[in-house]
């Protein structure tokens, strides 16, 4: 069975230059900042999928993983 490529929203703020640490985007996602698909995300664990659209203020960044 295939497993689906995910990324930790925490992470892909990070990896994606939205905050320059983990603790920043803690700070923003519990904070009620960070929009994933248009709806507010409080858990930094969220599990992200490729398509999924994070948003950050006026900044917007899509979900793409490649496959290895």
């Amino acid at each position: 069975m295939e497993q689906e490529s995910t990324i930790r929203l925490d992470q892909f703020m990070k990896l994606v230059g939205l905050v320059r640490s983990g603790g920043e985007a803690k700070h923003l996602i519990q904070g009620g900042e960070v929009l994933v698909n248009g709806e507010v995300e409080t858990r930094r664990s969220k599990k992200l999928r490729p398509g999924d659209v994070v948003q950050l203020g006026d900044y917007e960044a899509t979900v793409e993983i490649e496959e290895e």
